[in-house]
């Protein structure tokens, strides 16, 4: 299934939350394909329940799930988890609660900027701090994400 970046941001917009992950990346000028959202969502009871509205008419259901697996999109859920990696009608996105050496989105809220995304004005995560989170998440593709990043950096350093 092909995302539809744009129908995610126009649902996500009603709520509070901060790009991460290759669409992070590609806002600051990353040219590596990503076909999922990767937000970082605030926790609290408002959000949540913003949250679970928003993406309900998407029929959120968990990614790799077996078909017929009970699983209920409510607020109940969202507050006794965390992450939430999902597929919806409008494509992949993964819901976190935290992220590794960031914390929640209260912590690295003062690490964000404003920016333009699919025509909606979101949080995203500072190329710096990007590169640290991406660094501490430790998987292959994020330290190959990670070198660009740098030559990115050090290109606006200069």
């Amino acid at each position: 299934m092909t995302t539809d970046f744009s129908s995610l941001f126009r649902v996500l917009a009603r709520t509070d939350f901060i790009l991460i992950g290759g669409l992070a990346a590609a806002v600051h000028g990353a040219a590596r394909a990503t076909y999922d959202v990767d937000v970082l969502y605030a926790r609290t009871p408002e959000n949540i329940g913003r949250l679970v509205a928003a993406l309900a008419p998407l029929q959120p259901y968990l990614r790799g799930a077996p078909p017929g697996l009970p699983f209920k999109w409510d607020t109940e859920t969202i507050s006794h988890g965390l992450n939430f990696t999902l597929t919806t009608t409008a494509g992949d996105i993964d819901l976190l609660g935290e992220v590794t050496y960031g914390g929640t989105y209260d912590r690295l809220l003062a690490d964000t900027e404003i920016v333009s995304a699919f025509g909606i004005e979101c949080r995203c995560l500072t190329l710096e701090r990007l590169i640290q989170v991406k660094r501490a998440a430790g998987r292959v593709k994020d330290f190959e994400a990670i070198a660009e990043l740098e030559a990115i950096a050090e290109e606006r350093r200069r």
